[in-house]
């Protein structure tokens, strides 16, 4: 029996010494680095650059990239991130202007694109979980953002302003060692859907192209990016979220359940909420969740179509 115990009390031993010694080479290793595979296609890619193509991107930018990366001056030179939880460290959005050193101006439209779908840098370095990847953009939106990178509009222009280096903590060393991995490269072309096919454009905005699910579902580290629907609490809300004073506010179930979702918002009400941050009975949506008043009333009415497809979930927040 001593003997049972004294081999017992030794693999413990020996299995904390093994958690330890992990536990201090993810610590000091940092980010992982992959691979770069880039298909022929992208690495000779150049997008096309005119008025409407840049428009477009100038569109999509400015409800998925601008909020993040623009700092002072209106340039898009990064600045730190206050609503990320602490446990993920001290972290800043890059320079993505067309600055050559400080920022992508050396960058091909390639390893733009490459790096949105997959997570993967030039480099090979890993964009940790706060970077957004976006691998069911359709092919013409998100080369339209990367037209829009390459214009003359200011905030793009090149700017030299460096930001602070990221400090990411263990615990994100950590998911992107065991849980956060390098997204798959479609390989096929990703169509934008038909806009007169409400549900189908619905979907693509929601979950291809603006990413709706990935805050409105149950939380980010379950969420699946390459099928949405297969995320825990699809649309059902309570994602642990913060404003930028670190207040805990979960996110919003959005299924059409009547008691916790939007199952008695009329279409006018969702209108009246993504326009203008009003809910129907008059009290205003909380940060992080703003307006996205871009967004056509087709497009908004195309969500409130798909939303009332997804299986409804009982979540109060």
């Amino acid at each position: 029996m001593k003997k049972i115990l004294k081999g017992i009390l030794y693999l413990i031993l020996v299995l904390v010494v093994v958690l330890i010694i992990g536990a201090a080479f993810i610590n000091f290793s940092g980010l992982p680095t992959y691979k770069v595979e880039m298909p022929e296609n992208l690495k000779n890619l150049h997008v096309k650059i005119d008025s409407s193509t840049v428009a477009r991107g100038e569109r999509m930018a400015s409800m998925l990239c601008i909020k993040c990366h623009m700092g002072e001056g209106n340039k898009l030179i990064g600045k730190h991130v206050d609503d990320l939880p602490k446990e993920f460290g001290t972290i800043y959005s890059y320079n993505i202007t067309q600055d050559k050193e400080a920022g992508i101006g050396n960058w091909t439209d390639g390893e733009i694109i490459y790096l949105l779908k997959t997570g993967i840098k030039r480099d090979g370095s890993y964009a940790p979980p706060y970077m957004p990847k976006f691998p069911l953009m359709a092919d013409e939106d998100i080369e339209a953002i990367v037209a829009w990178l390459r214009s003359d509009r200011p905030n793009v222009q090149a700017s030299k302003e460096k930001q602070a280096i990221n400090q990411p903590n263990f615990l994100v060393k950590f998911l992107c060692r065991v849980a956060m991995k390098p997204l798959p490269l479609q390989k096929s072309p990703i169509l934008s859907p038909d806009s007169n096919n409400a549900v189908a454009l619905g979907k693509y905005l929601s979950t291809g192209a603006l990413g709706c699910f990935q805050c409105h579902s149950q939380d980010f580290k379950t969420n699946n990016e390459i099928e949405p629907e297969k995320s825990i609490g699809f649309f059902g809300g309570g994602n642990p979220m913060l404003d930028m004073d670190g207040n805990l506010v979960p996110s919003q179930n959005i299924t059409f359940d009547k008691t916790s979702g939007i199952g008695n918002y009329s279409e006018d009400d969702f209108l009246r909420i993504l326009k203008e941050g009003k809910r129907p009975d008059g009290t205003s949506t909380r940060y992080p969740m703003e307006p996205y008043s871009v967004l056509s009333d087709n497009e908004i009415k195309a969500i409130y179509a798909y939303l009332k497809t997804v299986p409804t979930l009982t979540n109060k927040n």
